[in-house]
């Protein structure tokens, strides 16, 4: 089993005085680093992994106690290859709690829910994935806690050279002469001077747009994320959905968030499930429905609640996270600045999947990269750092976020979370429903179940743009 991340404090955080200019940090020392990266989380400890391995000398600036402690993370990460570049043997020493061989999606109606189920091949629980072999491929991802994953992450940062200031809160950027020279650090007026900063501050990004790189983004373009931890015994979890081993199960629900935009998941972990909702938060706002009264039904419905019977409560969190795909994504460089991760609003939902960690080591790596050829030759001018993002178009990052473009916007209408989930239900109650009488062809059925919620016209242009944003 991967090691877990230990309690005590991450090894080797200590920051010279000296990197630290201000009132009380002691005279300063011109050079002290050539980089600083603001967040501890997958994309920060990418990108200073990066540019630490390309010789550069970095500080990890991270505003909880440890990196992880103030982060709330639904459960699971698709697999991602980009880590195993910077730290040999990733997967296999990584803390990871189970391997994803299981997938259910379920639309859920009045009465009933149905479901689509994916599973991988017996023994595909191997953190020896991208190898080639079948098993590997049918492991989707990783179920983990953050607060472990990210602590254990910057460990092997500090290892590689990394200097990580825990429980510091960045305020602003330092600009002279038109680039980005550093930044500004909350208690005593202090600042981190050097000449490349790269942000990965989070979803709202207070720091790349004082950079410039946008103006605020817009509720519609944010959805909020709101989970249950509960404990079980890993008997238990193992028993309830079928796996063996070290195999992990996904559940995403449609249907289930009173028609406000958005679905429900369980993730397996060890031996606690994370429950919980992701909406749209200008859906929410409208509805005035409270986040955690939507949990609290979601936990209490028939599928859900089944599930979690005699498991014990441990903890409520909430988070927002960017949404809106590419048509959100900033300008993503400027003089002295890059800016990766949700941050950048790398992380999408198509209905079927979520993605957004995989993407956020895959750009602060990306980013590392672009960062240390730019200090070595030096030069980190706008012209030179515009390189990270045609490196991105390049990457499965920015392409993925066009391939999807389309059924991002698709997933923003209503009626797919409100008429489409009891039209399925209905459909499939009619399908295996016998009290005498002749059957009739699935394609009658269908057209007596969507009549009711709707119209022919909207169902056939519902069913063009679908096709448009999944199929072709």
């Amino acid at each position: 089993m991967p090691p877990a991340a230990p309690n005590s404090a991450v090894s080797g955080t200590t920051t010279p005085d000296s990197a630290i200019r201000g009132s009380g940090s002691g005279a300063p020392t011109p050079g002290s680093f050539d980089a600083v990266v603001v967040g501890a989380g997958p994309a920060g400890t990418s990108a200073a992994l990066a540019l630490a391995r390309g010789g550069a000398r970095v500080i990890l600036l991270e505003r909880g106690e440890y990196p992880g402690a103030k982060n709330m993370f639904g459960g699971m990460t698709a697999y991602c290859p980009a880590p195993e570049q910077l730290v040999p043997g990733f997967w296999e020493r990584a803390p990871w709690e189970r391997a994803v061989t299981k997938r259910i999606l379920s639309v859920v109606g009045a009465a009933s829910s149905t479901s689509l189920v994916f599973q991988a091949e017996s023994g595909s629980d191997r953190p020896s994935v991208g190898v080639g072999s079948t098993s590997d491929r049918s492991l989707t991802g990783f179920t983990l806690f953050r607060p472990q994953f990210d602590r254990w992450y910057a460990e092997q940062a500090v290892a590689q050279g990394v200097t990580l200031l825990s429980g510091c809160r960045v305020e602003g950027l330092v600009v002279r002469g038109g680039a980005v020279r550093g930044v500004r650090v909350a208690g005593v007026d202090d600042i981190v001077e050097a000449p490349l900063v790269i942000v990965c501050d989070g979803a709202l990004s207070l720091l790349a747009q004082d950079a410039g790189l946008h103006k605020g983004f817009k509720p519609e373009q944010m959805a909020l994320g709101v989970r249950a931890l509960y404990a079980l015994t890993e008997e238990e979890v193992n028993d309830r959905f079928g796996l063996s081993g070290r195999e992990g199960a996904t559940h995403e629900f449609l249907g289930c968030t009173e028609g406000v935009r958005g679905g429900g998941f369980i993730y397996t972990q060890t031996d606690t499930l994370s429950v919980g909702v992701v909406v749209h938060l200008d859906s929410l706002k409208a509805r005035e429905l409270p986040a955690y009264e939507l949990l609290e039904r979601f936990v209490a419905s028939s599928p859900v609640a089944h599930v979690l019977r005699g498991a014990r409560l441990i903890e409520y969190s909430a988070h927002l996270l960017p949404e809106a795909g590419i048509k959100m994504v900033p300008r993503l460089s400027t003089a002295g600045v890059l800016v990766a991760g949700d941050a950048a609003g790398f992380c999408y939902t198509n209905g079927l999947t979520q993605e957004g960690m995989n993407l956020a080591m895959t750009s602060g790596m990306i980013a590392g990269r672009v960062g240390a050829e730019a200090l070595a030759v030096g030069d980190v001018s706008a012209p030179r750092l515009s390189r990270y993002a045609k490196e991105l178009k390049e990457s499965f990052v920015l392409r993925d976020l066009a391939t999807w473009s389309r059924a991002i916007g698709f997933m923003h209408h209503d009626r797919l979370f409100t008429a489409y989930p009891q039209v399925v239900s209905a459909l499939m109650e009619d399908i295996y429903r016998s009290e005498g009488h002749p059957k009739e062809k699935i394609l009658k059925l269908g057209r007596r179940a969507a009549k009711n919620g709707l119209p022919v016209r909207q169902l056939i242009a519902d069913m063009f743009e679908a096709g448009r944003a999944f199929l072709w």
